[in-house]
């Protein structure tokens, strides 16, 4: 009751407002954690303990956070996908249609490597007929693409805070009203009971700034249209040296505007990215030798498309016309050195 603690919880709240105006529901639905991460595992957990022993859904295009804590939880039932890494609406119908119903279906808003925008409307009202709760991963579409909480009907929505410019450490889990949430961590009464331990004030009102930023000046409208025409930029420099191909769905409207990942004929993608961050531009490949992980990226591999040959190139807010300059300059050179040394693969591989 002191005013120190007045002045903390006055700032947590309006937090709490500003990124609940971004995503267009009420305030008290916002669980604040420490990131996406935690706030996946919280909705899959959650679910599950709610329905033991039923099967979650989930495709293998999924975040590992999503992947992993279904796992752990019980039974994973796979949500097919096409070449695009779009879900399959029809297979999901047949999951939904089964002789036990799921304990939660999984969608994410958009692809975290590849970009391509899920019909998740369509996939949480085919969940909300049969009553069987359903968890949207929205991490990467937040702050990039308009997202209204109050339209989408989902039981559970992860967003985090550094994915739209905010600081790292903080992220929030939206839980729709009346569903009953079981914290993943116990302890303490904070969050209305939702999440014990400490609020991370600092990062919460660091997270509430970038998301009143976003949603009250015209910055969304402006970044979505600058960061088209960066990535449009980089897809033109890519189909230039021939042999690429576009992973994820083409079409601008079907991916985010920030993410492009395309296949490159001849040469690894770990190649391309250790020339290209000696040159200071930093781009990420799906192989295993390019991350912490030992395994290449499940998300291509569930596209049936080749991790090694691949490369994902994002843009953000503090990305310059010089910064695609250096990059569509570069990577044309840094290909076709590869290239002549012989040393690469054969092209990407995709199913269909």
């Amino acid at each position: 009751m002191h005013a120190e603690g007045q002045a903390a919880r006055a700032a947590l709240e309006d937090a709490r407002e500003r990124v609940a105006s971004l995503l267009r529901c009420a305030a008290a639905r916002v669980v604040f954690t420490s990131g996406a991460t935690e706030a996946a595992n919280t909705a899959v957990l959650s679910a599950a303990a709610e329905r033991p022993g039923q099967p979650i859904v989930a495709a293998g295009v999924e975040h590992s956070c999503v992947l992993q804590a279904a796992r752990r939880a019980g039974i994973l039932l796979d949500l097919a996908v096409g070449t695009h890494g779009t879900v399959d609406l029809g297979r999901l119908e047949e999951l939904l249609a089964g002789p036990e119903l799921p304990a939660l279906v999984n969608c994410q808003w958009a692809n975290h490597e590849v970009g391509t925008v899920q019909p998740v409307t369509e996939a949480v009202l085919l969940c909300r007929e049969r009553g069987v709760p359903v968890h949207v991963d929205a991490a990467c579409a937040v702050g990039h693409v308009p997202v209204d909480l109050s339209v989408l009907d989902a039981d559970f929505v992860s967003v985090s805070s550094h994915k739209l410019g905010g600081p790292p450490g903080i992220g929030a889990l939206v839980v729709r009203r009346g569903v009953r949430l079981r914290p993943l961590l116990v302890g303490g009464a904070e969050e209305r009971g939702r999440r014990a331990g400490g609020e991370n004030v600092l990062g919460a009102v660091g997270f509430g700034a970038a998301a009143e930023e976003l949603a009250t000046s015209g910055t969304l409208a402006r970044e979505m249209e600058e960061a088209t025409r960066a990535t449009g930029r980089i897809l033109e420099a890519a189909a230039a040296m021939g042999g690429v191909m576009v992973l994820g769905e083409r079409q601008p409207a079907g991916r985010l505007p920030h993410i492009v990942c395309f296949g490159i004929d001849g040469v690894l993608g770990e190649g391309v990215l250790i020339a290209l961050d000696r040159a200071g531009i930093s781009v990420h490949s799906g192989s295993a030798c390019s991350s912490e992980v030992l395994e290449p990226s499940p998300v291509l591999a569930a596209m049936g498309a080749d991790p090694d040959s691949s490369l994902r190139v994002s843009v953000g807010w503090s990305t310059t016309d010089g910064d695609v300059d250096a990059l569509v300059s570069e990577l044309p050179r840094v290909v076709a050195r590869l290239r002549s040394l012989g040393k690469g693969r054969t092209g990407p591989r995709q199913a269909g």
